[in-house]
Formats: C-alpha cells, sequence, structure tokens
C-alpha cells in the first residue's frame, strides 16, 4: 500500500509539471499575440486554456481521492494539499494568458499595445514567459535557487508594471480611453502571472524546509524533496 501511495504522489507531480508546461506554452503563445497582433495565436491561446483547466480539475480529483483513501499525515499531508493549492495557481497562470490573449483578439486588426508602450510589453511578456519555464523547471526539479531567480523576475515585472501607469497617468500621455484600459489591463495581467508564479514557488519552499515564514527570505541552496 505504501508503494501505491508513493506512486500516486509522483504522478501528482507530473501532473503540476504538465501543467506548468502548457501555462508555459500559453503565456509564450498569448504574448506573442498580444506583440503582433496575431489573432490565429490569440484563438490558439483562447482554446488550450479549457485543457489546463481540466487538467487542473483531473489533478485536484486525484488529489482528493488521494485524501479520501490514504488518509496521509504530517508530511504527507503537506504534500497533497500544497498540489490543490498549486494546482489552483497554475489554472489561474493559464486565466491570465487567457486574458492577453482575449486583448489581442478584441483589438484586431489593430495593435492592442499602445503607441510608446511596445518596448515595455515586449520585456513584460519575455519576462513572464522566463518566470514561467522557470516554474515548470522549480516543479519538476525542486531547486530552491529557482526560486529566488523567480522572485527576482517578479520584481523586475512589478517595476515595468508601475512604469505602465506612471505613463498612462502623465500629462504627456495622449492615448484615447480605449488604449488606456488596454494598457492598465494588460498590464495587470502581465504582473498577476508573475505574482502567481512567486505564490507558487514559496508553497514549494515551504513543502522543503516546512517554514512559510521562510518562504519569503532567501531560500537554502538544496535541493527539496520530491513534491
Amino acid at each position: 500500500m505504501r508503494e501505491v501511495f508513493h506512486q500516486s504522489l509522483e504522478d501528482v507531480q507530473s501532473r503540476l509539471v504538465e501543467i506548468a508546461d502548457l501555462v508555459t506554452v500559453a503565456i509564450d503563445r498569448a504574448t506573442r499575440a498580444f506583440g503582433t497582433s496575431d489573432v490565429s495565436l490569440a484563438e490558439e491561446v483562447i482554446e488550450a486554456d479549457a485543457v489546463i483547466d481540466e487538467k487542473a480539475v483531473e489533478l485536484d480529483e486525484l488529489a482528493i481521492e488521494i485524501l479520501a483513501r490514504q488518509q496521509p499525515v504530517a508530511r504527507d499531508l503537506r504534500i497533497v494539499v500544497t498540489a490543490l493549492r498549486v494546482s489552483a495557481s497554475l489554472e489561474r497562470m493559464g486565466d491570465m494568458a487567457e486574458h492577453i490573449a482575449q486583448l489581442a483578439r478584441s483589438r484586431f486588426p489593430e495593435r492592442a499595445i499602445p503607441k510608446g508602450l511596445k518596448t515595455t510589453f515586449t520585456r513584460m511578456g519575455e519576462l513572464d514567459v522566463e518566470v514561467a519555464r522557470k516554474l515548470a523547471e522549480l516543479l519538476r526539479t525542486q531547486d530552491l535557487r529557482i526560486a529566488e531567480s523567480i522572485r527576482d523576475a517578479d520584481d523586475d515585472i512589478d517595476e515595468l508594471h508601475v512604469s505602465v501607469f506612471e505613463k498612462v497617468l502623465g500629462d504627456s500621455w495622449k492615448g484615447e480611453a480605449t488604449a488606456t484600459v488596454d494598457a492598465t489591463l494588460a498590464s495587470r495581467y502581465h504582473e498577476r502571472f508573475a505574482d502567481h508564479a512567486v505564490s507558487v514557488a514559496k508553497k514549494v519552499v515551504y513543502l522543503a524546509t516546512g517554514d512559510w515564514a521562510g518562504a519569503d527570505d532567501e531560500v537554502e541552496h538544496e535541493p527539496s524533496p520530491v513534491i
């Protein structure tokens, strides 16, 4: 029975990695669609979000089944509960990617990025893709050093997010109301995507160290146990 239980936990981890990989593809396509007004690419992201949602539900059902059948305690219980919370964050990251794609589609054939902000949003998109890739690798390897780099990238995204608001609220901003709304929404979606990644990284650190407060501090440079 113990062997079956550990196999179930490994299945949970592999499913989390699978969802994280799908989210990485989604944000990569969404940011490219947003930057180039590629409506076909945007449609792909929007349609694929249902797959991410389905995978998240399936993982949650597996975790609940483990709770009901195996009745885990101590660290094993923490693993399963953490997986449920991570699954929810990954699903929300998929939603953020979908929202970015929807903005690109809604403005087609015009560009969704307002004038003067292309460089900013290009960089935000690159950082979101970087964060997603690192998060998938963190879930795959449990290398806590990756959690640090995710937080660093999130700090950069936060700065860009603030710069967007400073731009649209500045006296030199000449964009129409639609452009202002698009800019603020898009910036928020990019920023929230990274926030969810940081949230997942903190949960992985907590699972490895057992210290939630320590998840906000510099993490130890050591491999984490398997989720």
